[in-house]
């Protein structure tokens, strides 16, 4: 199973506080330690909402906004995409992550093309499958 595992901004990200060597050594370390045991699919982390811009959707209407955003608890500083056996295990993976106080992550499962059943049409089926294979997606 592949989880995408959201790492929730705060005062410091959006104000594009850099980690401090430390932190960077210790998430290094954590990132190869998810690599070797064939967790890790990918990881990054993002630059202030401040250098961002949201596309808004109406119809065929689109509006760019550019950021910053307001409420950064809902705003992302980083990802990491991982694949384990369980849940349980992706959420005992990211225990060790090497956070201090005050930052929290979240942890959704992702979409397997086998999980859209009849309502993906075959061909769509297959360009997916393609898709990933050719690397565009790693499963």
């Amino acid at each position: 199973m592949r989880f995408m595992v959201i790492v929730k901004a705060s005062k410091d990200s959006e104000a594009g506080v850099m980690p401090t060597e430390q932190m960077l050594n210790e998430m290094g370390a954590f990132n190869v330690e998810l690599e070797k045991a064939g967790v890790m699919l990918a990881g990054e982390g993002l630059h202030p909402s401040s250098k961002g811009k949201r596309i808004r959707f109406d119809g065929t209407k689109r509006s760019v906004i550019d950021g910053p955003f307001a409420e950064t608890k809902e705003l992302v500083a980083g990802f990491w995409v991982i694949q384990t056996k369980s849940m349980d295990e992706a959420v005992e993976w990211m225990k060790r992550a090497p956070f201090r106080e005050g930052e929290e992550i979240e942890i959704r499962r992702v979409f397997e093309v086998e999980e859209f059943g009849d309502s993906l049409a075959p061909e769509y089926r297959e360009q997916e499958e393609r898709l990933r294979a050719a690397g565009g997606y790693r499963k």
